[in-house]
This record gives structure tokens, sequence and C-alpha cells, in this order.
């Protein structure tokens, strides 16, 4: 603007009036849960209140035994047991949140005490930010962050960077109705909370503080808890009602059967014989429910999380809500941010044609001044600076595109800083929206005179030139293809100034005889390995949506460069931000599934979407940088922030991408999808070891038979062996196959139908195995099993007769049997799904191996020094190698099955 005015401002008497109606300039800071409060959101997990009720029970019968004298202390190792698998299940995934969200200790600490510049009493002053108020006119300069939101009084070049709020980077604003940009995400006679000048400067009247800025609205939305159940958490739910329904049924099944068949048999009635017999039937039943829980499944989902996450971290994704490790693996929609996402948020030089100077470009020559002069106009006739603190990645400061043209110079070996302190300042016009160009007048000291340089619109410049060295259809051709694919384009002039006439005159210029030099397109260019990365999303079934605060030229542009939108894409694909508002959540649900752009969205409009596709079934992953992007980050089942993201942005997403690519969400998509794999590996190793001992258990409950199995003992095969199981199994490397998968959807069970055959096949066999031993062990004295006979394992196994007790020996070799049984159905759990032999691979699977080992020598640290409390007595060297090499045939089937298939 030209025209000045004097403002006066607030008085005091109307700071104080307008903080009491209007609040002050601060956010609201939100509520966080105590320690404790997220500690005990852990024993909320399905599977966690499953363990609770039978620990209620366990210590209900423990407590009885142990006081009516039926059993000493060691009863209530029962209990001890199936407390420490639900606090290690709730403890450790409390840890690893806890370890992870220290290193997310980087909130919006937004500092209140920077002062700002307002008139007041008629008066420039300078207050802290948070004491701005409505009504407060503001100065604005370049390089200073806006306090508040506001409308322009004035506007003098002023560029404004609005990436925090719509993730463009340059927003030109003017008072001038006439240059409004009708398109803008925000009026262009409006100033942002939280954007930063870039160039230029204004004055401001205040009209929103604190939480009701567009910034405290995305803030504020940031802390919304979505509450949106992930795919993990909503499949084990219906794992553990299944497993609550089970359990409880067939301990409801053994108290009646046990009653009838009392009844059936009964000679005289007592009711203490009753009492007695109806105890000793619930204690059956409560064991049937601790062997039909899978104690070790909370901590192994747990520990296969964390393992996740650890190792994720080095493919570039901090994880820090460890749910979002295996949620990722389930999404079929990703919005992604552009700006930082897609591209590499850095302005650089796309394409030159300098005409007839192409040439000689390319590196400084001092013996050609056609290129001198190019080089010294982009130095000497711009505001911005490289940062060269950091040699491998030197940055632009100040106007993005005229950063741009100076790394574009360095790139060609050209140092800017010498060309423009040489080159004297005589006479200045920075850029304005008005005049749409920037000149500047230096004394050359390569020409050894005066020389006006001219850079802007391209339309502008020529219209300011008398020499064009080329048809001016050739340059309009040049520039519709530039701005076809969405550039900002560029016009260069110069004239040699022989005379001490006045050339700008009024904020304009005037009498010149510009030669014109040629036009450069810029963009934010795509980063390198997107395409690729976008590929791999769309052939994995999930589809990705553009959204972003910027036109919709740019966002198709960027959507063609990676693969998204054909140049023929139908139009019914894209959606302008204010489209979008307008349209109602009824219309919008029509059309949300095949939206592929959103172009010139605001904070909530993302989150909204997100909202959307949600109601859909969609499992929605968001990518963003920006405060814009947090509202989304925290709606959506998955939000991922970029490394160099706003604070806000990382507090509200569940994961950080370090290196800020997008094929590092391809990969996490990867790990997400083999994570998911490996749990369901490990739920049907598990639960092939419950449905055999809980049918084992049943069995014996109606045919008299006390069982085999003791609860501590089960208790070691579901707290630590599965457990190392689960460690084995997630220590698989990830498959790269699981890319060429579809999205599993939301409603499907976790017990797939294979693995739904493979655990009751299984473990039906398992059962005939052990209650043949059972049997075998009834009516022959073993104290070897080299003197097993298959010819009396046979003949026995329907020989309900009464037989002996079983020996403490043979106690010991069932359950070292049973144990076995299950470590070699790990390999096959290992091989499941993967279409390989379990075998494959096992060099890269170290971790598995000695995860293995463990387990085998845990084994046998148990039965060889376990004694009373394991009810086990130590086994002959023999007998191990029998029992390891016999239940090895479970391995081996399970490979000439698949060698079959």
């Amino acid at each position: 603007m030209e025209h000045k005015h004097h403002y006066v401002g607030l008085t005091d008497a109307q700071v104080v009036e307008s903080r009491k109606k209007h609040g002050e300039n601060v956010l609201t800071p939100p509520e966080k849960e105590s320690l404790w409060a997220q500690f005990l959101e852990k024993f909320t997990d399905p599977l966690i209140i499953i363990l609770l009720v039978a620990l209620a029970l366990s210590i209900g019968v423990s407590c009885y035994e142990f006081f009516s004298g039926h059993a000493g202390i060691s009863t209530f190792f029962e209990p001890a047991g199936i407390l420490i698998a639900v606090l290690l299940a709730t403890v450790v995934g409390f840890c690893f949140e806890l370890s992870a969200n220290k290193k997310f200790e980087v909130l919006n600490k937004v500092n209140d005490d920077t002062l700002v510049k307002v008139i007041r009493n008629g008066n420039v002053c300078q207050i802290p930010k948070k004491d701005v108020v409505v009504g407060d006119t503001v100065i604005l300069e370049t390089g200073e962050e806006v306090p508040a939101d506001g409308e322009l009084l004035e506007a003098v070049a002023l560029q404004i960077n609005e990436s925090t709020l719509t993730g463009e980077p340059v927003c030109k604003k003017t008072v001038n109705p006439a240059d409004f940009n009708q398109d803008a995400t925000y009026p262009s006679n409006h100033a942002m909370k939280g954007t930063t000048v870039a160039d230029g400067h204004g004055i401001m009247q205040v009209l929103n503080v604190g939480d009701a800025t567009e910034y405290g609205k995305v803030y504020e939305g940031a802390q919304i808890d979505s509450s949106v159940k992930t795919p993990l958490n909503q499949q084990l739910d219906r794992l553990a009602n299944m497993i609550t329904k089970a359990s409880y049924a067939i301990a409801a099944l053994i108290v009646a059967g046990r009653l009838v068949s009392y009844f059936i048999g009964l000679q005289d009635f007592g009711w203490i014989e009753l009492g007695s017999y109806f105890l000793k039937t619930v204690m059956i039943a409560v064991t049937v429910i601790v062997v039909a829980v899978p104690e070790g499944l909370p901590m192994s989902v747990t520990l296969s999380l964390a393992l996740s996450m650890k190792r994720m971290l080095s493919t570039n994704n901090l994880v820090r809500k460890m749910h979002a490790c295996e949620t990722m693996g389930a999404a079929t929609v990703i919005c992604t941010d552009k700006t930082g996402t897609l591209t590499q948020n850095q302005m650089k030089v796309w394409g030159y044609d300098f005409f007839g100077y192409n040439d000689c470009l390319g590196g400084k020559s001092q013996k050609n001044r056609s290129a001198d002069i190019i080089y010294e106009g982009i130095a000497a006739n711009s505001t911005a600076y490289l940062d060269f603190s950091d040699p491998a990645k030197v940055k632009a400061l100040g106007n993005p595109t005229e950063g741009a043209l100076l790394l574009w110079l360095h790139d060609n070996g050209v140092n800017y800083l010498p060309l423009r302190e040489e080159a004297e300042v005589a006479e200045q016009l920075t850029f304005s929206t008005e005049r749409k160009y920037m000149a500047t007048i230096v004394r050359s000291p390569l020409l050894n005179k005066k020389v006006l340089y001219v850079k802007g619109a391209p339309e502008i410049v020529l219209d300011l030139c008398k020499t064009v060295p080329v048809a001016q259809a050739t340059i309009q051709s040049q520039l519709l293809d530039y701005q076809n694919k969405a550039m900002r384009t560029l016009g260069f002039a110069y004239q040699i100034i022989e005379d001490d006439s006045s050339y700008i005159h009024e904020g304009k210029l005037q009498n010149v005889s510009l030669t014109f030099l040629g036009i450069v397109a810029i963009s934010d260019p795509v980063r390198a390995e997107v395409p690729a990365a976008v590929k791999s999303c769309l052939n994995a079934g999930i589809d990705v949506k553009i959204v972003t605060g910027d036109t919709p030229a740019t966002a198709k542009e960027i959507g063609r460069q990676i693969g998204l939108w054909g140049r023929d894409e139908d139009e019914l694909h894209h959606l302008a931000g204010a489209e979008f508002a307008a349209m109602p959540d009824e219309t919008l649900l029509e059309r949300i599934l095949s939206l592929k752009i959103l172009s010139r969205a605001r904070p909530m409009d993302k989150q909204r979407l997100v909202q959307l596709l949600q109601s859909k079934n969609q499992v929605v992953a968001v990518t963003g940088d920006g405060t814009n992007d947090a509202p989304a980050l925290n709606a959506a089942q998955v939000g991922l922030s970029m490394g160099d993201g706003t604070s806000v942005a990382k507090e509200a997403s569940d994961i950080t991408i370090l290196d800020n690519s997008f094929s590092s969400i391809s990969r996490a998509i990867m790990w997400g999808r083999s994570l998911y794999q490996n749990i369901q590996r490990f739920i049907l190793f598990q639960m092939t070891i419950n449905v055999a001992a809980c049918l084992t258990v049943l069995i014996g409950a109606f045919l008299g038979t006390e069982s085999p199995l003791t609860v501590t003992q089960m208790l070691w095969v579901n707290l630590i062996m599965d457990t190392f199981a689960a460690l084995a199994l997630a220590s698989l490397p990830p498959n790269e196959k699981v890319m060429n998968d579809k999205p599993r959807k939301t409603t499907d069970y976790i017990i797939s139908r294979p693995m739904a055959k493979g655990i009751l096949g299984v473990g039906m066999l398992f059962v005939a195995l052990l209650f043949g031993l059972v049997q075998y062990f009834k009516h022959a004295e073993i104290v070897s099993l080299s003197n097993f006979s298959l010819t009396d394992f046979a003949a026995n196994f329907f020989n309900f007769g009464a037989g002996g007790e079983l020996t403490p020996y043979e106690l010991s070799l069932f359950f070292t049997i049973f144990v076995m049984l299950q470590f070699w159905n790990m390999f096959n759990a290992k091989a499941f799904m993967s279409g390989k032999s379990a075998f494959a691979m096992l060099g890269k699977c170290k971790g598995f191996l000695a995860i293995a080992g463990v387990i085998l020598f845990g084994q046998w640290l148990i039965v060889t020094v376990g004694g009373e409390m394991f009810s086990v007595v130590p086994l002959k060297l023999s007998d191990w190698g029998i029992i390891i090499g016999a239940s090895s045939l479970v391995l081996w089937i399970g490979e000439l099955a698949r060698l079959l298939k």
C-alpha cells in the first residue's frame, strides 16, 4: 500500500474490556492422563479381564484348600502364576509406551512471552504475545510469527508462509479487493495465528485470539480423543469373547455332567458326600477355565508389538503407540499431505530457457558476459539467502521461490554471495502482488555500469521489454507447457543504464527499455522414491488420497507425477475444500471412496474426511507434517507425522517417519501385515496347546481320572514357553509378499478357516495321542520309554477298566511329551501361510533358533530341578532322546503336508 494511515489502536481501558470479553491469547492445554490412569487402562483388555476372572476363582479355590487343610502353601502357586501373567502383560506394554512417549516430549510449547509490536494509545510499543487482545493493531515484519488471527489494514509486498495451517508455503496478501485470490484457503486480506511473514510487512487488526483462532481450533481438534478401536483390538475382543464362552460352557458342562453321573450311580444320598463331590467338581471346572484361557496371549501379543516397535525404528518408523505397528498392516486408505510428504518441501528450479544463452550456463564463466548477467541478476535482484551451515544440505532462507533460484546457482557452482555483495544496490522495488515484479538497479562490477535487473510474472516482464530475442509465440508455448504442470514461472530481463535518468518513480518502473533474458519454471519436486512407494500401496489394495491446501492444478499435477491421477481422470475424483465443506455427509458418503484428491483443504476438512471414511468401515492412515494435519492425525486409526514436522503434528500421531519418506510408510505397511501374520501364527500355536490341554482335562473329568497336567505345569507352558514362542515367531523377518495381498476386512475373524482347521485337527490328534498315553501309563508300569510297546499302547487305548495311578515318573514323561509336541508344532506355525518349508530361511532366523534352544533348555531345567512345585522328577537321558526324536514326527508330518500342497 502506498497510502499511509495514522493508527491510534486501543486504549488501556479498551484492552481490559476486550480481554474480559474475548479472553487471553493463549491456547488451553490438553488434560493429560495420570500415569496411574494410563496403567489401569491396560486392564481393560478383554483377555486381561478373562485372566482376572480366572485369578479370582483360583484364589477362592486355593484359599479353601489351604484353610481346610487339604493342601499346603503350594496351592497358591496357581493364582500367583496367573497374577504374574497379568502383571507381565500390563507392565511390559505400559513401560514400552511410556518409553516411546519420552521420545515425543516435544509438545507445542508455544513461547507466549515472545514480544510483538502493537499500536496502543497512539504509540508503538512491544507486549508479550499472550497479552494481544481482540481489536489490537499489530505490526507485522519479515521473519515474525503472526500472533493472532486478524484483518490486514496495510500490506506492502506481504507474503505469508501458511504451511502450518494449509500446507502452502507462500500466500500473497493484499488489501486491494481487485487482487484477492478467490481460491485461497483463507482470505487474501487476513493473516492467521501461527503463520510466519516470509516477505514484506503489514499492519493488521486482531479479530480472534487464543482458542478462537484457526490455529486454536486445530490445536483443540488435535486433542479430541477419536476412541476408534483398532482392527487388532476388535479381533482380539471377538477372540476373548469366544474363549470366555467356550471355557465357561465347558466348565458348566463338566459341572452338569459330573452331577448327572453322580446321581445316576448314587446308592446312598448324603449331603456331606454331595458337597465334597460338588466342590471337587467346581475345582475341576476352574482348572479347565485356567487351562482354556491362554494366559500367555496378552503378554505374547504385547511382546510381538514391542519387538516390532523396536525393529521398525531401524526402517525410520519411530512408533509411539504400540498398536500402530500392526494397524498399519490393516490400513485400507492413506490420506496423505502433499508438501513435505510427497514432495521435498524445497522449491527448486525444474526447468529454464534463457533464449540464446542456455549453452553458456552450467558454471560461472568470466569470459561469457551473458552468463554473468544472468547470474548477477539472480543474485542481486533477490532478498533470499542460503544457509551453508550444513554443506551436505544447503537450505534456502526467506522467499522460497527466490531461494530456489539461489540453490540453482549453487548447483551450477556459482556462489551468489560475492555477486550480491560486489553489486552495490542503488535502488530497489521489492515484489508486490500489485506490480507482480521485482526490480533492482545495481552498480555492476562486471560491466562497470549501472544495470537494471527485473524478474516477475513472465507476461508482465514481457510487456516491459523492448527487445525479445525470440518470437513471443515460442515463449508463450514454453510457458503454457510449464504452467500445465502446475509450476511457478518467472520471467527475467535487464537493461544497461547509460544515463542518469530516473527509472523508478512512485513504486513503478518508467521509461525502461528492457531486454528479455528468459524464463524459469520452479516447483516443489516429488520425492524420487514416492511414485514406486505409491504404486506399491495401490498394488497392495490400499487407496491413496491427496489432501492438500494447495491449488487444484498443483494437486492434480503432483497426483499425475506419482501415478495417482490420469490425464483423462474423471473430475468426480476431485473436490475443492469449499465444495467439500458445503456438501452434506450423505452426499459425500456416496463419493468418498472414489475421491482421489481434496485440494484447498482446511484443517478440519481433513478430519471430516477421515471420519467419513471410517464410517464406511475403512481403516485410515493419515500422513502430515503441519499443525493443520493434527486433528486428522489424531482421528485416524494410525497417524503418521514427519520427522521434521511441527511438534503438534508429532504429538497427535502414532508413528513418526524419521526420514519424511513415503517409502517408509509402505515399509510400515509391510511390517504391519507381517506382524499380523506372526500374531496369527502364535495364536495357531497357542490355541492348539489349549485345545489339547482343555480336552484332555475334560475327558479325564468324565472318566474320573486325575488330570495328568497340573495347573503349575500349564502356567509354565502358557506363560514362559508361549512367551518365548511368541518372541521366536515375532522375530521372523517381514515377508515382502504380503504387499501382494489385499487388506483384510475389519469384520474378519483373527482365526481364519485354515487356522481353525489346524487348531482343531492337530489339537484332536494331540488329544488322541495324550489320552492313549494316559491309558497306557495306567495299565503298564513304565520306568523307561525304551520298554515302550506300540502293541500295548493300542490294546489299552479303549481299556476303560480300573487301572493304577500314574507314577511321578510317568507324569513327568507325560508333561515332557506334551511340551515337546508343542515345541515341534512351533516350527509348523512358523511355516504357516508362508508356502515354504519350516526350514526355509533358517539362516536368517537366528533369533527363532536361539529362542527354540532356550525353550528346550527350559523344559529340561523344569523337569530336572522343578520337583514338587511342578510335580516332576528327573528323566533319564535315553528317555529325553526318545521323546525329542519321536515327537519330531509332528514337524515331519507337517513338512510332508506342505510338500503335497
